[in-house]
């Protein structure tokens, strides 16, 4: 069979522009009645071609606006495109995130890559399959019901008439409006979905192919440094270029306003001139920042947007028997990527063409193309795979920087790719937080009143179209000035993401204190404010437990109402052994609950922890995570997700702390922003709850938020002092200790 693919000039030529990601797709004409919405992306991207293409040679190319940041999405997509359309998952190739191309379904994040995309993909693909066996049927002269498919092939039952899906349609579109009126297979006939396949992403990258967008070498390629600022609020008062200039292999160096770079033939020769063009550049520094250790005290004095989430009043009823209160902190923390970002782009016939790794290629490409003057319609993006991040990291502010020198050099393709310091310094960070809570139990030591409150700087300042948001838009001569930041809202909410604890308190209150104001740059980090959040609420459902005499995980089973909840809970109990769990000295266990935004994937996470008093180091032993994500398309997807998740939070919630001073960012390189490594990695057990026929969860964000609580718990059950403050470090187990 062959590989060729729908090759990318005559898609461009079906779709008729670049400017498919910013139509208006769906949208009733004046006069019209609106349309009903539909299931997940389909509601705004209506048209079948978007989503699925018959090819002539007998592929089929799905294309989605989700994109492959590791978590394993495209495989599940094309599990779910095979099945449902009838045709082995070897025929299905996949185009993502290319703003050209493929159907415009806005960030990938949140974990909504399933709910919303797969739930598209799932649809579209079985309605498809529907439309090619009438085709079929009318093709032969037979009714529908005697025809069946398999791999393509629709054939007449008991008979000995067929065609395939190439011959009915290949290389025509379909032009039809998706309906979602075919309902998905049955379970009984799916051969894909629920069945651990191959990756499709990784054979690329273990074998060493240019896979990462740092990869990458096109033709002509000439490599670009950007030579940052000193420090937060620096601006550029001079610099003498002439010497850079005329540096072996420089092409240029360009300035604008506070923007400053230079671009050479090869990679050294930029990292070289950018070191000297560091050095030759004059900065005058201004702004004063609270310092890390004083970040929680800024927090708390700076004026707020009070948000009540929840206020379920208790009505009457006896008085609280017993009140405890207690406050958690949590610090910046970084994405770090172990790859730094990098992008290409190239100004060729008045098209601006960037390759980046961005989670938002749709809405960066608006950005970019506001940021340099173009039409959005000129400016494309094409998601290539980067070193990793859920986040928003520095890739979309990579992508703005290697646009605006490809704009300075039309026809040569421009890398960017930024230094280690410049990743530490300048990515947007997860906001810190302090978070306070207040219950009143009655006499058997459950809740009847709880308060809580979150004070927090924004956790989303992605582009959202708007240059403004890119760190290179505000250093222009003519800065774009960055837009008010927002607050997320309900359901899923943004600093207050997950605040509302899961259970059935009486007596329910939750205040967001939000701050627009931020002392350092941040945005979506995984799971953005959830992590905290959970880490205070189900540590301090411990200390509740405590003071009940209660066991931990009996204590939180009796104050759950949702049945899914309990579920997943008694799972990752019962695998850890959490009955049968044997104390002793410097060793304990802890347990941790979530349902991720209180909609997507239901999470529970057992620990167990060896502390060292001596040193007050902390060595997880063992690790075991069971998660309800509804349908599992792709079980060992969803246990990467867990158990990927579970790793990086111990990471979080053991090391990482962005340290700075009164003046700028300390944590510039590894040796000052340490993170977990293999050797302190434990070893993982993960059960997943599969629910067939239930909804995509989504499952990349849930186990974050239970994974630091569980290790604060069991640091508590193995030395008895309570941890409130992240990271968890020796230091503090120390003084916690003495």
């Amino acid at each position: 069979m062959s590989t060729t693919v729908l090759d990318r000039r005559s898609l461009l030529k079906a779709t008729g522009s670049f400017a498919l990601a910013f139509s208006l797709a769906g949208v009733p004409a004046l006069g019209q009645s609106p349309a009903p919405r539909l299931p997940g992306s389909l509601s705004s991207n209506r048209k079948l071609d978007a989503w699925i293409r018959i090819n002539a040679d007998g592929t089929v190319t799905l294309l989605t606006g989700k994109v492959e940041l590791g978590q394993g999405i495209l495989t599940a997509f094309t599990q779910l495109c095979a099945d449902e359309l009838d045709v082995d998952i070897g025929r299905v190739r996949v185009i993502s995130g290319d703003t050209g191309l493929c159907p415009n379904e806005g960030t990938t994040a949140g974990s909504f890559s399933m709910p919303n995309g797969g739930t598209a993909v799932r649809l579209a693909a079985a309605e498809v399959r529907h439309i090619l066996v009438q085709m079929a049927a009318e093709h032969l002269g037979l009714p529908a019901e005697r025809l069946e498919v398999k791999d393509g092939t629709v054939t007449e039952r008991e008979g000995s008439r067929s065609t395939t899906y190439w011959e009915l349609l290949g290389g025509r579109k379909l032009e039809r409006d998706a309906t979602a009126s075919i309902k998905p297979k049955p379970i009984r006939q799916r051969r894909y979905i629920g069945q651990s396949v191959p990756r499709i992403d990784l054979p690329a990258k273990v074998t060493g192919e240019a896979a990462f967008v740092q990869d990458l070498r096109p033709d002509g390629l000439v490599h670009g440094r950007v030579v940052r600022q000193p420090a937060y609020g620096a601006r550029l008062v001079g610099v003498d270029t002439a010497a850079v200039e005329a540096m072996p292999g420089v092409i240029r160096v360009v300035r604008n306003g506070d923007f400053l770079a230079v671009v050479a033939e090869k990679e050294w020769q930029a990292i070289a001139a950018a070191k000297a063009l560091r050095q030759a550049a004059r900065w005058e520094e201004r702004q004063a920042l609270p310092t890390h250790a004083g970040i929680y005290d800024w927090l708390l004095a700076q004026k707020t947007r009070d948000i009540a989430i929840k206020s379920d009043a208790r009505g009457e009823g006896p008085a609280p028997a017993r009140v405890l209160e207690a406050t958690y902190r949590r610090p910046y923390q970084m994405h770090a990527s172990i790859g730094p970002s990098a992008a290409i782009a190239e100004m060729r016939d008045d098209i601006l063409t960037i390759d980046t790794h961005s989670q938002s290629v749709f809405e960066t490409a608006v950005a970019i193309a506001h940021m340099v003057g173009l039409p959005p319609a000129k400016v494309r993006c094409r998601h290539r795979d980067g070193a990793g991040c859920y986040g928003h990291n520095g890739a979309d502010d990579a992508a703005a920087d290697a646009a605006l020198l490809a704009r300075e050099l039309p026809g040569r393709p421009v890398r960017v790719q930024w230094m280690r310091e410049d990743e530490h310094a300048w990515e947007p960070y997860g906001s810190a937080m302090v978070l306070k809570v207040k219950a009143g139990l009655d006499g058997k030591g459950d809740v009847l009143d709880w308060d809580y409150q979150l004070w927090s700087t924004p956790h989303g300042t992605r582009p959202g179209g708007n240059p403004g948001n890119l760190l290179t838009g505000r250093m222009l001569a003519n800065a774009f000035a960055m837009p008010e930041p927002q607050n997320g809202g309900p359901p899923n909410f943004a600093a207050d993401r997950n605040a509302i604890a899961l259970y059935g308190f009486p007596g329910h209150k939750v205040t967001t204190h939000f701050i627009t104001e931020m002392p350092l740059r941040v945005s979506s980090h995984r799971g953005l404010g959830a992590y905290a959040n959970v880490f205070a609420i189900e540590s301090f459902m411990d200390e509740l437990a405590l003071a009940a005499g209660a066991d931990p995980l009996e204590y939180r089973l009796r104050q759950t109402p949702d049945e899914r909840g309990r579920a997943v809970m008694r799972k990752a109990a019962e695998r850890f052994g959490w009955a049968k769990f044997s104390k002793s000295p410097g060793r304990g266990r802890g347990i941790a609950y979530a349902r991720y935004k209180t909609v997507a994937t239901y999470c529970a996470v057992c620990l167990e922890v060896e502390v060292d008093r001596a040193s007050g180091a902390v060595k997880v032993v063992r690790a075991v995570v069971a998660g309800d994500a509804g349908e599992a398309v792709s079980p060992d997807g969803i246990a990467n997700q867990l158990e990927g998740g579970l790793i990086q939070s111990l990471s979080w919630t053991l090391k990482e702390e962005v340290r700075f001073d009164d003046r700028r960012v300390l944590s510039r390189d590894w040796d000052s922003y340490p993170i977990l490594t293999f050797s302190e990695v434990p070893p993982v057990e993960v059960e997943i709850v599969d629910r067939p026929g239930q909804p995509f969860l989504g499952a990349g964000e849930a186990s974050q938020g239970p994974t630091a609580a569980a290790l604060a718990n069991a640091i508590a059950d193995a030395v008895g002092v309570r941890l409130r403050e992240l990271p968890l470090t020796p230091e503090k187990v120390k003084k916690a200790l003495a």
